[in-house]
């Protein structure tokens, strides 16, 4: 569990209206229910309409790693590539189907699979290269939703303030009304530059980083299995994948 994610969002907004609080201001007139409501629904409405449902749903449920990110498997999966070499070494090819059976890992099981059916070396790349481009290419669509987002919601957040205006031109009569109305019309351009700058572009980078880690972690397990087929040492092989693991 990794709570700092969180921690990061709630520091941002706290420390933004603690300083309006400083200056003078009063955090209640941030609060305006109708601006949030224009801004977010818009947003969300934007996103939907540039993205396929569920590619929409599997954005959303990426927002888990915030909290909850997948656990970086690439010490294990170095520890285990030497494990394979040195077995290979010692017994063949054949000593890998324990591995291929033992693995959770769907990715390392078919390419432990593809050693023993002693499948060409260069089409064992092709297919883990295009496991791995897959694997990348249906995250990276997900979590564009919250890049999007980033994007739509300033744009939003003026077409909020502007509405606002609209509705205090309708009161020009009555002028003690028209400083507390602006007020509360550039409140959804608030909304909008902060939803973008605090939590959706930051969820987008963050998830991108996890994105990157994990792919790194199956072009270690490609790479070790092509050395493997191509008979080098065990301990070259561990020394040579340690470069994944930055």
């Amino acid at each position: 569990m990794d709570w700092s994610g969180l921690i990061g969002v709630l520091l941002a907004f706290v420390g933004i209206l603690v300083s309006y609080g400083l200056d003078g201001g009063h955090v209640a007139s941030l609060l305006q229910p109708a601006a949030f409501a224009i801004v977010f629904s818009g947003t969300v409405g934007a996103v939907i309409v540039q993205t396929r449902l569920p590619v929409f749903v599997r954005g959303l449920k990426l927002t888990r790693w915030m909290v909850y990110p997948p656990t970086d498997q690439r010490q294990n999966m170095l520890h285990n590539v030497a494990v394979w070499g040195q077995n290979v070494r010692r017994e063949g090819l054949l000593s890998l189907e324990s591995h291929m059976r033992a693995s959770n890992d769907e990715f390392v099981a078919k390419g432990l699979r593809l050693m023993i059916d002693g499948i060409d070396l260069v089409k064992l790349r092709e297919i883990l290269e295009a496991e791995i481009q897959a694997y990348e290419f249906e995250l990276r669509q997900a979590v564009k939703i919250w890049e999007a987002a980033g994007g739509y919601s300033p744009t939003i957040g003026i077409l909020g303030a502007v509405l606002g205006l609209i509705r205090i031109m309708e009161h020009l009569s009555d002028p003690t009304k028209l400083g507390g109305g602006i007020a509360v019309a550039f409140v959804a351009t608030v909304y909008g530059v902060g939803l973008a700058n605090l939590v959706y572009l930051p969820i987008a980078n963050r998830i991108k980083a996890m994105i990157a880690q994990q792919v790194r972690g199956k072009e270690l397990v490609m790479e070790g299995l092509l050395a493997i087929g191509y008979g080098e040492h065990p301990r070259v092989i561990e020394d040579r994948l340690t470069a994944f693991l930055k």
